[in-house]
């Protein structure tokens, strides 16, 4: 029996998402935070998590100057993004380069999706956007803003440009606002019923405990709660995210740590010949190989070659090649790691 033929059609047209784990000395491939929490007290793992995270969702409302019934909780990101496609429907619409997730769980579940290439100084194309919601009516829109892979933020009049225009559902993904120094979406969601914002707690040291929400006009938050899973967010990663955002000094003392680093990262790659580094409002910078040909083929394969000479030296990085050709990611880490990254890449140069 052919088993893949009992899969539905769009599920069977649909590649996996690959989350390639590769062993290696220093990991700068994954824009994690070189730093992490620790949990302080034990957990009662007998019994069931509390169903409604009221604690965590207490202090993640605390943080964010709004009520907990604006809140809804998420097993990370990906979950939520999940459950706004299973709410809400398609189409989806979204700028490409983005979030791989935007469309590879919009064909999971059978949804329509719009991708709508960015400009040239990967901003979104606001004359397109206007032109999709006008003709096609999508009932999601996902604008993440720092955007990965880019790194850059979203110009704010286009994001409110087509939070306004939308009759459908437009979701901000801030998964990287904390490195931005922005926060200037959170308080429009009284003022735009259609307008969530997505967080995370994945990118500021918590990656492992998969610790995600979603903030938006409690109708929404009503209404997404429906498809949620009972129990979805574990008793472990509750108690541990709870601890972090008690101990705010912490989390946000590694955050200046690592834009400090980001800083200094941009600036060193800036002074190096043979790369080019563009801005970055994110925790890691993405950048582009010249290749000796100067053409195409000529950047890929320089980037291909620089991508295995840093592997081979113990160092991680992303080949972002099929997406930007020539280009690489690399995640911002700790000073040494920093250091080690640009000496073994200007070797290899």
């Amino acid at each position: 029996m052919d088993m893949r033929r009992l899969a539905k059609p769009n599920i069977r047209a649909l590649k996996a998402y690959r989350a390639e784990e590769i062993p290696c000395r220093i990991k700068l491939d994954a824009n994690e935070s070189p730093y992490g929490f620790s949990a302080l007290r034990s957990v009662p793992v007998n019994r069931y998590p509390d169903p409604e995270a009221k604690t965590l969702r207490g202090l993640v409302a605390r943080e964010f100057r709004v009520r907990p019934g604006n809140i809804l909780h998420g097993n990370g990101s990906d979950e939520l993004i999940y459950n706004l496609i299973a709410t809400f429907g398609g189409p989806a619409a979204y700028p490409v380069p983005t979030f791989s997730m935007y469309g590879i769980l919009s064909q999971a579940l059978n949804e329509a999706k719009i991708e709508i290439p960015l400009d040239e100084r990967f901003d979104l194309d606001t004359e397109r956007f206007m032109e999709v919601i006008k003709k096609q009516k999508p009932k999601l829109i996902f604008l993440s803003s720092p955007n990965n892979p880019t790194g850059n933020r979203f110009s704010s009049d286009r994001i409110r440009e087509i939070i306004r225009a939308s009759k459908g559902v437009v979701v901000v993904d801030e998964a990287y606002q904390p490195f931005s120094g922005r926060n200037e979406f959170l308080p429009l969601i009284g003022k735009h019923r259609n307008l969530v914002i997505l967080r995370t707690l994945s990118k500021i040291g918590l990656a492992g405990l998969r610790v995600g929400f979603m903030v938006a006009d409690p109708a929404v938050i009503n209404e997404v709660n429906k498809v949620r899973l009972p129990f979805n967010l574990n008793s472990l990663s509750q108690h541990a995210a709870a601890e972090a955002l008690k101990n705010r000094e912490q989390m946000h003392s590694h955050i200046r740590s690592v834009v400090s680093e980001r800083k200094r990262l941009l600036r060193e790659m800036k002074k190096t010949e043979g790369i080019e580094p563009y801005p970055s409002q994110a925790n890691f910078i993405l950048f582009k190989i010249r290749g000796a040909a100067k053409s195409v083929s000529g950047n890929r394969k320089a980037a291909d070659r620089i991508y295995e000479g840093l592997l081979r030296k113990g160092i991680l990085v992303r080949n972002m090649n099929g997406i930007f050709d020539g280009c690489l990611r690399v995640t911002v880490g700790r000073p040494a790691e920093n250091t080690a990254f640009l000496k073994a890449l200007r070797q290899l140069l």
